[in-house]
């Protein structure tokens, strides 16, 4: 089953010469998304001096695509054990390391991998000992779990859950006095230090809709241009920052990145970006759980799929910024410029991003009469080709990105309900089969996307509309995820 099964043998007996204790074998990995497969896992100790010494259990899932993929690392804490959630850590044991978000062969090794998991369980030690009560408390709770399942998943579910909770009491009992935590702030976390992400970042600032605003750089080197401008011009609420767990609890996530490697053809640029997204998307999900993701990346319609994917998100939390800033000047334009105020406020632009959107309409009220309905479908169609030819004159800076990002997260933590046309998931929407995404005008609120508004039945606006779909999902098939 593995693709690269002599490169994975040679890192098995690699292994095996330095950490002897380890076993291997082959069980039932569950992904996020319900699917399974048959993965080689390791399961070991590894040495950690913490004042003490000690061994830390753990277990990795290697992936049948290994050596080009990294490893899934989780601890196994036995029943006296509890999980000291932090930096690198989750509540159910899963690890996080920058050696994985970096992982590139041949340069990253298995060995590798664990020598950094030792250094970093030696600034913060990933497990505690449970008071005998608590212990006591586990095994009853584990012995009686065993009893009433047969179900392996079931079982670690609860005794990780039944970890997690027993963790959040005791941070709850060692708080004193009152004020409002970190997690109940309005934070915004922005990836991405190039253009775009600082034209967010200031957007988002001077809308005055979170209470902190974080910037991740995750370019190679010290702080430079306007990053560094950032830092010498300090804006309150605003952070700077490399490392992931910066980004902690945010409510919103901005996706700016994009790849700069030296790909020769569009296909390679996209893979090439998601390839970025590997490293960004798992790490992001584990910091922001409860997040909606922004992507602003290109192919917006492209990126939010791979977004969605790697996520393991609901749909309804991960959007493109799509053509909302395209349904914005179209509204304007129609209203400011050409005076038809009346046709506005039904006014859309929707589908893909670039040169196939398309303008549409969530109003079919024209007239009873089947002549003067066709006169004022045309009279607004008219209308609607001039507002569309102005409209193409207006580029797309960084700057304007940055203001349309900030309407769309002002609208998300302010639960607005206010309708925008973002990327979302597009499947049975105009006879569409396919997990695409496509500008749709939707409902946004604190979960998201909490409905999409209907649009006229125009049967060009649907042909095209599949058009695109057809293309994306064509193009999506050739990407590795």
């Amino acid at each position: 089953q593995y693709k690269f099964r002599d490169l994975t043998i040679e890192e098995i007996k690699n292994v095996n010469k330095i950490y002897p204790n380890f076993t291997f074998s082959m069980n039932t990995y569950t992904f996020k998304d319900g699917s399974q497969k048959d993965l080689l896992n390791f399961s070991g100790t590894v040495p950690v001096k913490y004042g003490n010494s000690y061994n830390i259990p753990i277990h990795l899932w290697i992936l049948d695509s290994h050596p080009f993929a990294p490893p899934i690392c989780f601890l196994k804490p036995t029943v006296n054990m509890g999980i000291s959630v932090g930096k690198h850590v989750d509540a159910h044991g899963r690890i996080y390391l920058p050696y994985l978000q970096n992982w590139s062969h041949p340069k990253s090794t298995v060995i590798g991998l664990i020598k950094e998991m030792i250094a970093k369980f030696e600034e913060e030690l990933p497990l505690y000992s449970l008071s005998s009560s608590d212990a006591t408390r586990q095994a009853e709770l584990l012995s009686y779990i065993a009893k009433i399942t047969e179900g392996m998943e079931v079982f670690m579910y609860l005794f990780l859950m039944f970890q997690h909770n027993m963790y959040t009491d005791m941070k709850s009992k060692s708080k004193i006095g009152g004020g409002k935590n970190e997690g109940c702030f309005d934070k915004i976390t922005v990836v991405g230090a190039g253009d775009l992400g600082i034209a967010c970042v200031l957007a988002v600032a001077a809308k005055g809709a979170a209470d902190k605003v974080v910037l991740l750089d995750l370019s190679e080197g010290a702080a430079k241009g306007g990053t560094m401008d950032l830092e010498i011009f300090a804006l309150p609420n605003v952070e700077i920052s490399k490392d992931f767990s910066a980004s902690a609890d945010s409510k919103v996530v901005v996706l700016t990145v994009n790849s700069l490697g030296n790909a020769q053809t569009y296909l390679d640029v996209i893979q090439s970006n998601v390839d970025l997204f590997r490293g960004i998307i798992p790490a992001i999900s584990h910091y922001s759980q409860n997040a909606v993701l922004v992507v602003a990346s290109h192919p917006v319609e492209v990126m939010t799929y791979v977004s969605w994917k790697l996520s393991a998100f609901p749909k309804s939390r991960v959007i493109g910024i799509g053509t909302n800033l395209d349904a914005e000047r179209f509204q304007y334009i129609l209203t400011n410029l050409l005076k038809a105020q009346v046709l506005a406020k039904d006014a859309w632009i929707i589908g893909e991003q670039g040169e196939d959107k398309v303008p549409s309409w969530t109003s079919c009220s024209l007239t009873a009469n089947q002549t003067e309905a066709m006169a004022a479908r045309n009279s607004r169609e008219k209308v609607a080709n001039r507002a569309m030819e102005v409209l193409k004159e207006k580029g797309q800076r960084s700057w304007s990105v940055g203001l349309s990002v900030a309407d769309l997260t002002d609208s998300i933590l302010r639960d607005k309900r206010k309708v925008h046309s973002v990327s979302t998931l597009a499947k049975g929407c105009c006879n569409i089969n396919s997990e695409v995404f496509l500008s749709l005008p939707c409902v946004l609120g604190t979960s998201g996307v909490i409905e999409m508004v209907k649009l006229e039945e125009d049967p060009l606006v649907q042909e095209k509309l599949q058009s695109s779909a057809g293309s994306i999902h064509d193009l999506q098939q050739q990407l590795k995820l």
